[in-house]
């Protein structure tokens, strides 16, 4: 057996991790996008370095797109096999990937412009909405805790990894030469006593881990922290200096998370008279497929439901999905905060608000969450003084705040202590993904001292073979 590492690998968006097996058979764990590469990302996305056709079977983590965005490039190039995931997950990727289309339509009409203007031929989108509709009939959804038989010697089950709806462990059987491998890839680890979801869930005994390594360099913040940053971050802006709170976010995950925390400062009446506004038609549908999972959902959660069933509503919240609406933000002087896709401010209608809104001194742009350094939301985190948006330079006079305890991703501490359910001699390799380069190295040295002995920092495009 061989696994090639075809993305995420030193680098945090673009999942794609090839299994070959000794007969020939060819399992892919998932098939995401590279983002906040600049010039260089739609190359990365646009062109495989294998034949999608020679790809038997994709086993699919969860539903973020730097893990499921190219799929229906990968089924419009050729691949015809099944698409195994959750079941939550299936139901949030027809909704993810329809949206991910439609950015590819506007984006392309948007970059066109400027090519036609220099003479440079027109690009086309990735895929279209009949792109992501043929590749939603290849997807097989099944339960957490089921083994599900892919062929007659390959068997996979999905543990819940606590991440974002739906998302898990995927833990694989190999079968060859009579000998089963047993293989999990952890996909991205959560965070433990979160505000909505349960627990990452113990995985079953693994030889062979492909394990996410984004913060193992840092430990976050206790959330109790972090509810109190946010509050006086909505007050100094908005109470304080009249402005805005911008708060670019994940369709999926960070914004329900920003909005329960919300909803128990207006239930509370500590929330300033002001409008909250979510500004993705994305996270409005997102939100609904949230509500039809409560079987995701933690004890503490479902408690408080007893007296608020709806968690992610309440008075001055509105869901912006028209785009003239969208527009209006901008225009309005007064106080508000604005949560909108997406979380690393490279896409997305957060663009628009930002290029708006980064110059005032009196406004915030709230960072709650990992962005590529590279990309927007990277270069605002990292303290960079003028930004370039849509081409045009932005002076960064607006006060940047960071809180990373809302991330959905573990530290380092909560990683290992993920995988304390594992007996550490039966771990023959570690490989470590979806991590930057030195934070990989940091939390290496980390998994050492807690006992993993053979761990293995893969290169874009490494082949290793696993005996």
């Amino acid at each position: 057996m061989k696994i090639q590492f075809l993305g995420a690998a030193r680098t945090v968006t673009g999942s794609k991790h090839l299994i070959i097996a000794e007969d020939g058979k060819k399992i892919l764990l998932d098939c995401g996008f590279f983002q906040g590469k600049g010039s260089e990302t739609d190359g990365m996305n646009r062109e495989f370095n294998f034949d999608p056709a020679e790809i038997d079977y994709l086993i699919l983590s969860h539903a973020h797109i730097d893990h499921s965005g190219n799929i229906p490039n990968l089924v419009k190039q050729g691949f015809k096999g099944p698409i195994v995931c959750t079941k939550a997950t299936l139901d949030l990727c027809k909704i993810m990937l329809t949206d991910s289309a439609h950015i590819q339509e506007n984006d392309v009409k948007f970059v066109n412009k400027r090519r036609v203007k220099h003479g440079e031929a027109p690009l086309k989108p990735l895929y279209s909405v009949k792109d992501v509709e043929k590749c939603l009939s290849q997807f097989i959804g099944i339960n957490y805790n089921t083994s599900y038989s892919v062929s007659e010697n390959l068997s996979v089950s999905f543990t819940d990894s606590g991440h974002i709806l739906g998302s898990a462990a995927v833990n694989i059987e190999l079968t060859e030469n009579g000998i089963t491998k047993k293989i999990c890839f952890t996909g991205d680890i959560g965070r433990y006593n979160g505000s909505i979801l349960k627990d990452p869930q113990p995985f079953p005994q693994a030889e062979y881990i492909i394990a996410e390594s984004t913060y193992g360099d840092r430990l976050h913040s206790p959330m109790v922290d972090s509810e109190q940053k946010l509050f006086d971050v909505i007050y100094n802006t908005c109470v304080t200096k009249k402005g805005k709170v911008i708060i670019p976010a994940f369709s999926l995950g960070r914004t329900q998370e920003l909005v329960y925390a919300l909803d128990q400062m207006e239930k509370k009446k500590m929330l300033p008279k002001i409008n909250v506004y979510v500004d993705s038609p994305l996270s409005v549908n997102a939100t609904n497929i949230m509500r039809a999972h409560p079987e995701c959902f933690n004890d503490d959660i479902l408690e408080y439901m007893k007296n608020d069933p709806d968690p992610f509503g309440f008075n001055n919240l509105i869901y912006v999905q028209d785009v003239e609406e969208s527009k209006q933000l901008n225009e309005r002087k007064e106080p508000c905060i604005i949560i909108s896709a997406s979380g690393m401010a490279d896409a997305g209608r957060v663009k628009h608000h930002i290029a708006n809104n980064v110059s005032n001194p009196n406004n915030t742009i709230l960072m709650v969450g990992y962005a590529e350094p590279h990309s927007l939301g990277g270069k605002l985190r990292n303290g960079s003084k003028v930004v370039k948006i849509f081409g045009i330079e932005h002076q960064v006079n607006a006060e940047v705040v960071i809180i990373d305890s809302y991330s959905a991703h573990g530290d380092y501490k909560e990683m290992i202590g993920y995988f304390e359910c594992q007996d550490k001699k039966q771990v023959k390799q570690v490989f470590l993904v979806h991590g930057e380069y030195d934070v990989q190295i940091s939390y290496k040295e980390k998994l050492k001292e807690a006992g993993f002995k053979h761990i293995t920092i893969p290169a874009q495009n490494d082949i290793i073979e696993v005996n």
